[in-house]
């Protein structure tokens, strides 16, 4: 008997997979790196000597030639150039950051570091009494660093249109860890006051954005920063406009951009901007969980397309206010806020491996479990709104990474008793067949053998539903690797000893891809939809031990539904009708198709971006 190693978490983490990102690659509180050796402890003054003649001295154009483009967030710089597009498919778009003049109130830092860095981080100037506050991220405190506002590339430091800032102090939480993968990368924003260029103060010469709290994670918002020159080769400022969208387990905000590459930490959220004047209101900046983005390699798409930032809270503006007035508070423990529900983003769904859905929690609502490809599940609560904009209103993580759960090859919801909530049958890679009685918000339980292993490793596709009279979805449908189609009914009490064939081995069936009951055409027992691999998606209604009595096309061959690669059926909509399709697609994309009947596809809901 397998045991699921079960450990309940009232929170989802950032996850996935990608990264994530995603909840596959979420590094635990010990992993989290300690500051680097060259940054000033917060409070500390750059360099009382750092002037704007010592720095025009040390940056030669020479200097800055051969100086190594650093990376904002760990992860190792390949070869590349200019600025990539979204993925291929047509589902999760990336908005795509262009080159353009800059403004001049965001800029970027230089730094003199035994690395010999060049520019590293952007940064933005902010209001404030003195007139000399600029903005960056908390990860981005290095000693000796200059602010250059609307960096021209073609010119020297000394011929920059709007001078050259040193840094004289640094304002960051004392909580925050660089690149941290913990709560505390919530706090991954800073301030610098910079020293006057002469007489003119900061201020003075760029203007200065002021800074709000955002009402929602959900915003409009212009992003601005300096990729750094080896993605990069103009050395041109990028903008992007873009949504964003909350961050799971985590109080930051999250955006889908192309082309956002090292060197772009720091840069300003800006919700609104005036180009004229050439500033803003800012309600975030790059930066967050390790470092602002996704810890997946250079090479993958979600290394330059998302970018986190933190949401900015009255800890922030206590900063700010430190900042503004020279002083340096200690703002004790970080303790994260209530924090919204969030499904996450395309770079942690591409790795949910297998959904499906039921009653788990009690709550009489439409529920969903994830396996991710690490081994972890989770439990999204339906929210019993009815709204399919927001299906889901909580997650609870009911396995850990490296769980018994990465050998699940196929898993179907089900009603297996009278009482208490829905259960699971899974097919493990060793071929056993299992059924969970009961799963629910502290885990998985009553587990029994339904055959042992090696039996059911030709088993490719299996589904639960009610396709034999009864209260009870019990019923277990399965297509066998030679394209047969079995029914096995009432699998709690009467295991897979006997089944039926509802078709023969032949041709077609292997080139079945998903499948899912539901309750399509009105039919007394469960209809099975099915996905096909080029696309054509079919509905068999009223699914029984006397067939599969015909199909219903909804989807053509060679339709997108190719790239559909999960898809399950419940009571995820407005009602308690469990035809209601989720699909997590090729690329990460999420999305639900409410109320599915014999006409087809009405409407798409995008979940999951």
């Amino acid at each position: 008997m397998r045991k699921a190693l079960v450990a309940r978490l009232t929170v989802s983490l950032a996850c996935c997979a990608l990264a994530t990102v995603a909840t596959s690659t979420v590094s635990l509180a010990a992993d989290r790196p300690s500051p680097v050796p060259t940054s000033p402890a917060p409070g500390q003054p750059s360099d009382g000597a750092w002037s704007v003649a010592e720095a025009l001295r040390f940056w030669t154009p020479e200097r800055i030639a051969s100086a190594t483009d650093p990376s904002g967030r760990p992860g190792a710089a390949l070869p590349g150039v200019g600025l990539p597009g979204r993925s291929a498919s047509p589902r999760a778009r990336a908005d795509v950051g262009q080159q353009f003049a800059g403004i001049p109130s965001v800029g970027m830092l230089f730094t003199v570091g035994s690395d010999m860095r060049a520019h590293y981080c952007s940064a933005s100037t902010v209001q404030s009494k003195g007139r000399n506050l600029i903005l960056t991220a908390g990860h981005c405190l290095n000693t000796q660093a200059v602010f250059v506002p609307k960096y021209d590339s073609s010119r020297t430091l000394k011929q920059q249109p709007y001078g050259i800032w040193p840094v004289d102090e640094w304002f960051a939480d004392k909580r925050y860890v660089k690149n941290s993968r913990g709560p505390e990368s919530d706090l991954d924003y800073a301030f610098a006051r910079v020293k006057p260029n002469g007489t003119t103060n900061l201020q003075d010469a760029v203007g200065g954005s002021t800074l709000a709290r955002p009402a929602t994670p959900e915003n409009a918002v212009t992003t601005v920063g300096y990729p750094n020159v080896g993605r990069n080769p103009q050395d041109r400022p990028v903008q992007c406009t873009s949504r964003t969208q909350a961050l799971p387990g985590y109080n930051q905000m999250r955006i889908d951009c192309a082309g956002m590459w090292d060197g772009v930490s720091g840069g300003p959220f800006f919700s609104t901007l005036d180009r004229a004047r050439g500033t803003g209101e800012i309600i975030g900046n790059v930066g967050g969980w390790n470092g602002g983005g996704p810890g997946v390699p250079t090479t993958h798409p979600a290394y330059n397309r998302i970018s986190y930032s933190p949401v900015y809270t009255d800890r922030f503006f206590q900063l700010y206010d430190d900042a503004d007035n020279g002083r340096h508070s200690d703002f004790g423990p970080y303790l994260q806020p209530t924090l919204p529900f969030a499904m996450g983003g395309w770079e942690q769904w591409q790795n949910a491996r297998l959904l499906t859905t039921g009653e788990f929690t009690g709550e009489g609502s439409g529920d969903l479990i994830a396996v991710w490809a690490d081994g972890s599940v989770d439990l999204y609560q339906g929210s019993g709104t009815g709204d399919p904009q927001r299906p889901f209103s909580a997650t609870v993580r009911l396995a850990a990474p490296g769980s018994v759960w990465k050998n699940a090859r196929a898993i179907a919801g089900g009603k297996f008793t009278g009482s208490g909530t829905d259960g699971l049958v899974v097919r493990w890679s060793d071929g056993e067949l299992s059924e969970y009685r009961h799963v629910d918000r502290t885990g998985f339980h009553d587990e029994k053998t339904l055959a042992k292993h090696k039996n059911w490793q030709n088993a490719r596709l299996i589904s639960v539903g009610r396709h034999t009279p009864g209260a009870l979805r019990d019923d277990l449908v399965v297509v066998w690797a030679n394209g047969s189609v079995g029914m096995y009914a009432d699998v709690d009490t009467k295991a897979v000893s006997k089944g039926t064939f509802l078709a023969k081995p032949n041709k077609t069936w292997p080139y079945a891809t998903q499948i899912t009951s539901g309750q399509f055409t009105g039919r007394k027992s469960d209809d099975l939809l099915v996905r096909w691999a080029d696309g054509e998606t079919t509905i068999h209604p009223g699914v029984d031990f006397a067939g599969l009595h015909g199909e219903i096309k909804i989807r053509p061959s060679k339709s997108p539904w190719s790239r559909a690669d999960v898809v399950t059926a419940g009571a995820i909509g407005p009602d308690t009708t469990r035809n209601d399709v989720l699909v997590r697609w090729r690329d990460g994309s999420v999305t639900l198709h409410p109320g599915v009947d014999k006409a087809g596809l009405h409407k798409e809901t995008k979940l999951v971006r």
